[in-house]
């Protein structure tokens, strides 16, 4: 009986961990992506009209902040899995 209950907490302690890294992985390669396309349009944008760089980049650097927020949220829920606090 023991070694079908240590199974069983072992199978969950794997799935578990599944969880956690899917719950980092899908944001944090979704944000990088987002990252690049805004840094890339950005850099696009300078290079046609270089005299608005300082209101490209004070935009830019306010959307990567809130990329980054989402991001850290994702690692929060991930360590919230991987403690069972869910």
């Amino acid at each position: 009986m023991s070694l079908i209950l240590s199974a069983v907490e072992s199978s969950a302690a794997s799935l578990l961990a599944i969880a956690a890294a899917l719950a980092i992985l899908i944001p944090a390669s979704v944000g990088a992506i987002g990252m690049a396309i805004a840094i890339s349009k950005t850099l696009d944008a300078i290079a046609r009209q270089p005299e608005a760089e300082g209101k490209l980049r004070t935009t830019l650097i306010l959307g990567l902040v809130f990329i980054e927020t989402c991001i850290i949220y994702a690692l929060i829920v991930a360590i919230m899995i991987v403690i069972q606090l869910f």
